[in-house]
């Protein structure tokens, strides 16, 4: 079998970096809240062949297709189930005409968000009907050329293994990140080293694996050390936000500047993480400031907890997600999330 892009890519460099946010950039470029970033792979196509050239240009090395919403599941809240496929086909087709153009190696990956449905016995989702979601969206991404499937923002296990079904299924090469954002754990009470674990035991493991979005970098980076703590040879991806949301005039802005996101950038290569990129509020100028940092900095010493935070800012909770971390220094319990 050959090799597939993104792993080819990982065999030939230290580090690689990912894109951006793909909602606030639409946003940004007149999207309202609560219509279907998908149907834009068909009615603004040349807005997303800008979104995917903006990353490419800020130096990314993989980008997110523009179909993190494209399931059926969550179609059918703007009654568009029926175009699953089509919609992540041109979504996935759009990001291989500009991986193509950009004259080096640039891994087209199809994003997959959640079902936005809950799993049995607690909601009605079965493992079966995710699997088969899951395969429709991931053939869809196929067909227009995605080199590998991008599984994101998974609160549930039960999620990311059906996710991973579908994977093989469809034949394709695939990452998954879960979104830890419940004082070190998933919505769905993951933590880290449970992520870390689970991923081992799939008969279909990802490429990589890592958290994405979440609260902010400090935070991310936090996750991060509680991955490379159980020892994972697999790659790690890291795709932090690029700051706090604050609301101004009606609008949600990302605190985070550019300088902020280059010391994230940093400090994820000097962890041990593979795939660097950023979550929600990254824009081409954070991407632009991180590359320039991870190519210009010497590899350092592997970061601490004080170090992020004294790089990125304090941490959302006193909580890690582990319970049993003797060595972390005591911090106030005051204002602990979940």
């Amino acid at each position: 079998m050959t090799k597939d892009a993104l792993s080819s890519l990982l065999s030939s460099r230290d580090w690689l970096m990912a894109d951006g946010a793909t909602g606030t950039n639409l946003f940004n470029m007149g999207l309202s809240s609560g219509e279907p970033p998908e149907m834009w792979n068909i009615e603004r196509a040349d807005d997303i062949r800008t979104l995917y050239r903006n990353a490419v240009e800020a130096g990314s090395d993989i980008f997110l297709t523009n179909t993190f919403g494209g399931n059926a599941s969550r179609l059918k809240l703007h009654n568009l189930q029926g175009q699953v496929h089509e919609l992540n086909r041109v979504g996935a087709a759009l990001g291989r005409e500009i991986a193509d153009a950009s004259g080096r190696k640039v891994v087209v990956a199809g994003s997959v968000g959640p079902t936005g449905d809950i799993f049995e016995p607690m909601g009605t989702m079965t493992h079966a009907l995710a699997v088969e979601i899951f395969h429709e969206q991931a053939e869809g991404l196929k067909a227009g050329g995605a080199d590998v499937l991008w599984v994101e923002t998974i609160s549930a296990p039960e999620e990311y293994k059906a996710a991973a079904e579908a994977a093989a299924l469809a034949g394709m090469a695939w990452c998954g990140t879960m979104s830890f954002d419940t004082a070190g754990r998933t919505m769905m009470g993951v933590t880290s080293a449970a992520m870390a674990e689970m991923v081992e035991k799939l008969p279909n493991p990802p490429i990589a694996f890592g958290a994405n979005c979440g609260v902010g970098a400090s935070d991310l980076m936090r996750t991060v050390l509680g991955f490379t703590a159980t020892g994972s040879a697999r790659p790690i991806i890291a795709k932090g936000n690029a700051g706090i949301p604050k609301y101004h005039d009606g609008h949600i802005h990302y605190d985070g500047t550019p300088e902020l996101m280059a010391e994230y950038a940093v400090l994820a290569r000097d962890a041990g993480v593979r795939i660097i990129g950023g979550c929600c509020g990254t824009m081409p100028e954070h991407l632009k400031a991180m590359r320039a940092a991870l190519e210009s900095r010497p590899k350092g010493p592997a970061p601490s907890v004080e170090d992020i935070q004294a790089h990125l800012g304090g941490f959302s909770s006193a909580s890690d997600g582990t319970g049993d971390d003797p060595d972390a220094p005591k911090r106030e319990r005051r204002g602990r999330r979940g």
